[in-house]
């Protein structure tokens, strides 16, 4: 593991907003200040700045390579985790990260369980969680260093209320794996297996971290134990899939579609996954508002289930885009008010965007945005907010909004 002298530290300190590659070039190494490391360890810092607030603002703290903080989940992603296990309706004695990395979730988990085990089969990566982890609060984990899940649960004889695991999704040649079956360790096989390092009878809940490309419906079929799915997103950026796994006949599965803000109020929506395809669902042609729905709802397929709870119409069958007479304003999305509809013709778009500006946005529509902005001749920016959509006739039409404006949104 690499310590970092007080000399170092200082200078880490003082340098935080500078480049770090310049800071090789302006300054020479000595005795107590290592370059190399200390340019390495601002590269890590700089990238935590917003994903790892507190880490970032810890000095005492010695960051892993930068690709691991890339890798690592965020302080906001984590305690959204850490609220799941939250819920247990026994109080959580023990859970098991079997992937620890960094351990941003281990320390977000331990906040919420008696004790946590982490588990990594990094060295150096483990290391440094068990050097870091104590001065960030998280006194109540056990740390197993150079040990790989599956020989950790090989020898383990008891039982945890929950197992995390967040496999590896890249290849053997770097490149990004999304199926179950191609992470490391291969998920589907593990949790399938009946051998002593299978984690089915390990625990009594299983929660499991994906890729936001994930197929959620795959992964249903596949492990037929699944109990809920979070879709979690950033600032409407999907992140991450979760799947619960708890042994249950016939489970009802749980979705919820959150999408946590950097500021405003986190949006939040609930539905059961067997009520989807029954909801009903009225259509209609653009009404006085229009609401796109954020990136973990459109990600849950929650396309029906929006509009029943909402009580909202649905543009076209296809088309995600929602619309009302009043103004919904706590829908968990982006809200517009309708100015206008027109073909995807240039004279009558610039009829509406004189200044040849607007934001677009493409939902079911043959072309993409960018082929469509050059078609109609239309820069980037302002206050016009355009969707290129099919309506229920089938028509090809480009849906005029702006912002609402209300009261409650000027202030």
């Amino acid at each position: 593991m690499i310590f970092l002298s007080n000399r170092e530290r200082v200078f880490i300190q003082d340098h935080l907003q500078d480049d770090p590659h310049a800071l090789l070039l302006r300054h020479s190494e000595s005795n107590d200040l290592r370059l190399k490391v200390v340019a390495a360890q601002l590269i890590a810092r700089q990238k935590a700045r917003t994903k790892l607030p507190g880490w970032y603002a810890n000095a005492e703290l010695v960051f892993p390579a930068a690709l691991s903080v890339e890798q690592a989940s965020s302080e906001r992603t984590a305690a959204y985790k850490a609220s799941i296990v939250a819920k247990n309706p026994e109080p959580v004695s023990l859970l098991i990260d079997l992937t620890g990395g960094m351990g941003v979730d281990s320390l977000a988990f331990s906040n919420t369980a008696d004790r946590v085990i982490y588990v990594e089969q990094q060295t150096q990566l483990a290391e440094l969680a068990a050097y870091n982890l104590p001065k960030l609060g998280g006194k109540n984990i056990d740390f197993y260093p150079s040990t790989d899940a599956h020989q950790f649960l090989s020898g383990f004889s008891g039982q945890a209320d929950w197992i995390y695991l967040d496999p590896a999704r890249r290849d053997q040649q770097g490149g990004k794996v999304v199926r179950l079956e191609d992470c490391e360790p291969n998920v589907l096989d593990w949790y399938q297996s009946n051998d002593r390092s299978g984690f089915r009878k390990k625990s009594v809940s299983v929660l499991v971290k994906t890729s936001p490309m994930i197929d959620i419906e795959t992964v249903i079929q596949q492990v037929p134990d699944v109990v809920a799915v979070h879709v979690v997103s950033v600032d409407n950026e999907c992140k991450e899939v979760l799947f619960v796994l708890r042994a249950q006949s016939e489970p009802t599965i749980e979705v919820t579609a959150v999408n946590l803000r950097s500021s405003g109020r986190d949006e939040a929506f609930f539905y059961r996954r067997n009520e989807e395809k029954t909801a009903h669902v009225p259509f209609s042609d653009p009404l006085r508002y229009l609401y796109e729905p954020n990136a973990s709802i459109l990600k849950a397929g929650a396309f029906r289930s929006v509009a029943e709870q909402l009580g909202l119409h649905k543009i076209a069958p296809n088309s995600h885009l929602y619309t009302s007479e009043e103004w919904l304003p706590d829908f968990p999305g982006r809200s517009f008010e309708m100015l206008g509809s027109c073909k995807p013709d240039r004279k009558e778009i610039h009829f509406f965007c004189p200044e040849k500006k607007a934001n677009l946005s493409v939902r079911n529509f043959p072309e993409s945005a960018e082929t469509l902005r050059k078609k109609l001749s239309l820069a980037s920016g302002g206050d016009l907010y355009l969707f290129a959509t099919t309506l229920l006739d089938n028509k090809k039409r480009i849906l005029i909004t702006r912002k609402p404006i209300h009261p409650s949104l000027l202030q």
